[in-house]
């Protein structure tokens, strides 16, 4: 099959090159224009785009697809179907209907629930047991079209957002094959307009942690917002991200105070043990090599 392929990020390159290891051609790709990385502000180019460079695939970066131009050069390429993962743009009416056998989605999640930008976040941060991987046939809303296939898989007690994406692509990418293969025989299912939770995007205002909270509460925090925007506290003044944690017994003491190991009181006599942290400046270490540099006093209260 001749396949027009649109995406930007790490998950799906991971879907690119599933592709690429197939029988089917991909004829083009799209992604999003380069963006500036880093203090230097280099412009860099996206994952998807590196990987097609490599490939040697005719790589189109568009800034909006609404123009007669823009589907007119969708069109040239002839594809027979597009798969569209993480792109960052919505496809409008007239180049979703080009390719004669649709444009297929992956989305990560089990949809109808967390439509949106940040699913995989979102499923950590509510302390989800499962999510999974949806494939989708697309529609003019955001993630509103026809379910086709899904797959699920169990969250890790203690799993980041950023290794969860990592798994979910790799299923996605399964899955997103196995669509393209049996689609004449698969019967989609709308998602009907059912309640649904939406992912929003994620914002740095999200990191402060409030000890007040359940440590159960502030572990998903944790892990939901590593890799980015990551959950962070103060200490000695100087502002401290939290990449790690696990949650353990029962232990007195207030909200916010420090006691032994990095163990950190929270709210309703929970606690959270702090494994992997970051100091302003420094660099990512465990916890144990940042206390040998630290002396904490007894009684030391973290702000919220």
């Amino acid at each position: 099959m001749r396949i027009l392929f649109m995406g930007t990020p790490d998950f799906a390159k991971t879907c690119l090159q599933k592709l690429l290891n197939s029988k089917h051609e991909i004829c083009a790709v799209y992604t999003q224009p380069d963006k500036p990385v880093g203090r230097k502000q280099k412009l860099t180019p996206s994952p998807v785009k590196a990987l097609a460079q490599e490939a040697g695939i005719p790589v189109l970066q568009p800034t909006t697809l609404k123009t007669e131009e823009a589907a007119e050069q969708f069109r040239s390429f002839h594809p027979d179907i597009a798969v569209v993962v993480a792109y960052g743009k919505l496809l409008p009416k007239k180049v979703l209907e080009i390719p004669p056998q649709g444009c297929i989605n992956v989305h990560a999640s089990l949809l109808p629930k967390y439509r949106g930008a940040a699913p995989i976040q979102w499923s950590v941060l509510n302390g989800d047991k499962i999510t999974g991987v949806t494939t989708m046939f697309m529609a003019e809303g955001l993630d509103t079209g026809d379910m086709l296939l899904k797959a699920e898989t169990s969250i890790g007690q203690n799993e980041t957002s950023g290794e969860l994406g990592n798994r979910l692509a790799e299923l996605g990418a399964d899955l997103l094959l196995q669509t393209i293969e049996e689609l004449p025989n698969i019967i989609p299912q709308p998602q009907g307009e059912m309640t649904t939770a939406y992912a929003s995007m994620l914002d740095k205002t999200m990191s402060p942690i409030d000890w007040n909270k359940d440590a159960l509460e502030i572990h998903h925090q944790i892990c939901g917002l590593n890799p980015w925007p990551t959950a962070s506290t103060v200490f000695e003044e100087i502002p401290l991200k939290i990449w790690k944690s696990k949650v353990i017994e029962k232990r007195n003491g207030k909200p916010g105070q420090i006691l032994k190991d990095f163990v950190v009181c929270c709210g309703n006599g929970t606690a959270i043990q702090l494994l992997e942290v970051q100091a302003a400046g420094k660099k990512r270490m465990n916890a144990s090599d940042f206390l040998r540099g630290h002396l904490i006093s007894t009684g030391t209260v973290l702000p919220f």
